[in-house]
C-alpha cells in the first residue's frame, strides 16, 4: 500500500490496540478500553463494509433462552452453569439499555412467546419442568419467569396454550448498531473497512497482515463465527438465514417467538414479519461461514410463515438474508488471553445481542 506520511502517523504508528471485528463484541471492547485506557490509540479493523457476522444480521431478539432451550441445557451443563449463563444473559440486555438508551435502541418489552408443535410432547415436558426452572432462575428476576397463556394471536399447527415470558423483548438492530458506532467514534476510536486480516504473529510485539502489515502493542480478535482462522478453540461457525414480509395490514402479533427449541423464531417489526432459523433441518451445511440461502430452509420458512403463522393472510417475502453466528459444545462464551499480547471474545452462542456488551467489557478488564 502507497500510504502517506499523515496516513501511517494518524492510523498505524504506535497503536495500542488493535480490535479485529466491529460488531458488538469490537465495539464494546473498544469503547471499555478507551475508557480504561484514555490516551491509547485504538484501531478497529473489519473485513466488512458493515460487521460482517450476525452483529447487523440478526433477528434483534432481547431474549436470554425460551424453556425448551434451558431444559436442553440442563441435560449439557450443570444448574449453575446455567444459571450462570442467564444471569450473564440477563446482565448483558440491562449493559446494553444502559450503555445506549432505550429509544437508541428501538427497545420494546414485549414479552416472548414458546409455541409449540401439535407432532411432539415437548409442551408437556416443559411443564413438567417448568416450575423447576423458574425456582432455578427465581434469584435472578426475584419472581417466576415463565408462565402459561392461551393462543391469542390465533396460530396454526401449534398447541392451544403458549409459554410466556415476560422479561423478554425485542430491538431495532440497525438503530442499536449505529448508536453503538456512534459512541466509539465521539470516544475517539478510529476504524477501517473493507480489511480482511489475513494473518496475525505475537513475537513482543503484535503483527498484522492484511494487504499491508503494520504493528500493534496488544491485538483482540472478537469475530465471533470467523474466529477459527486465528483461534485453537471448541468453535463452528453457524449460519443463520431470515427473511422478512412486506408489510401487513392490520397486523396484530406483537412480541418474539420461539419454536421447535429456538431453531425458528419470528417477531413483529415495522408491520412486518421477520422470521428466521432452519439450521436444524441441515446441520452439517449450515455449519459454515459462507453467506448464503438454501433451498431447504427457505422453502421451509415460507412455509410455517403461510401455515402457522399467518395462515389467514395474503403475506409476501421482500428481502432475505443471511448472518454467521459462533456456537460449540459448551454454551459459554470464550474470554481469554491466547498469547503474551493476543486476547479473544468468540464464541456468543447465537446470543450476541444479549452478551454481546458484557463480553466486550470482560474482554477490556482482562487485557
Amino acid at each position: 500500500m502507497n500510504f502517506s506520511y499523515w496516513e501511517l502517523k494518524s492510523w498505524f504508528s504506535n497503536v495500542d490496540f488493535t480490535i479485529i471485528g466491529s460488531g458488538i463484541v469490537g465495539l464494546n471492547t473498544a469503547i471499555y478500553l478507551q475508557e480504561k485506557h484514555p490516551k491509547s490509540k485504538i484501531l478497529v479493523l473489519e473485513k466488512g463494509l458493515l460487521p460482517n457476522g450476525a452483529s447487523t444480521k440478526n433477528a434483534g431478539f432481547a431474549c436470554f433462552g425460551s424453556l425448551s432451550e434451558i431444559i436442553d441445557d440442563l441435560e449439557t451443563h450443570s444448574e449453575q452453569e446455567v444459571y450462570d449463563l442467564v444471569e450473564r444473559r440477563w446482565e448483558g440486555l440491562q449493559l446494553l439499555r444502559e450503555n445506549l438508551g432505550d429509544a437508541n435502541i428501538g427497545f420494546r418489552q414485549y414479552g416472548g412467546y414458546e409455541l409449540f408443535s401439535n407432532n411432539n410432547n415437548l409442551f408437556e415436558q416443559c411443564l413438567e419442568k417448568k416450575e423447576v426452572v423458574n425456582q432455578l432462575l427465581k434469584p435472578i428476576f426475584k419472581q417466576n419467569i415463565f408462565s402459561v397463556c392461551e393462543n391469542k394471536y390465533d396460530f396454526k399447527k401449534v398447541k392451544d396454550n403458549y409459554l410466556f415470558n415476560q422479561y423478554e423483548g425485542q430491538i431495532d438492530t440497525g438503530k442499536m448498531m449505529t448508536s453503538l458506532m456512534l459512541l466509539a467514534q465521539k470516544k475517539g476510536i478510529k476504524f477501517l473497512n473493507n480489511v480482511e486480516v489475513t494473518k496475525i504473529s505475537d513475537d513482543g510485539e503484535v503483527q498484522i497482515n492484511t494487504n499491508f502489515s503494520f504493528k500493534s502493542h496488544k491485538i483482540l480478535i472478537a469475530t465471533n463465527g470467523f474466529a477459527n482462522q486465528f483461534l485453537k478453540e471448541d468453535l463452528q461457525p453457524a449460519r443463520a438465514q431470515v427473511l422478512i414480509t412486506k408489510p401487513i395490514e392490520n397486523l396484530q402479533v406483537k412480541g418474539i417467538f420461539h419454536l421447535e427449541k429456538g431453531y425458528y423464531y419470528f417477531r413483529n417489526i415495522d408491520d412486518r414479519i421477520l422470521f428466521g432459523g432452519g439450521r436444524n433441518l441441515d446441520f452439517t451445511t449450515e455449519e459454515t461461514s459462507e453467506f448464503g440461502l438454501t433451498t431447504l430452509v427457505q422453502n421451509k420458512l415460507e412455509e410455517i410463515l403461510k401455515t402457522t403463522i399467518l395462515p389467514n393472510k395474503e403475506v409476501e417475502i421482500e428481502h432475505r438474508w443471511s448472518g454467521i453466528m459462533g456456537v460449540g459444545n459448551q454454551k459459554k462464551a470464550i474470554v481469554k488471553q491466547v498469547s503474551e499480547n493476543v486476547y479473544c471474545g468468540v464464541r456468543l452462542g447465537g446470543m450476541g445481542v444479549a452478551i454481546g456488551s458484557v463480553i466486550g467489557k470482560e474482554l477490556a478488564e482482562i487485557v
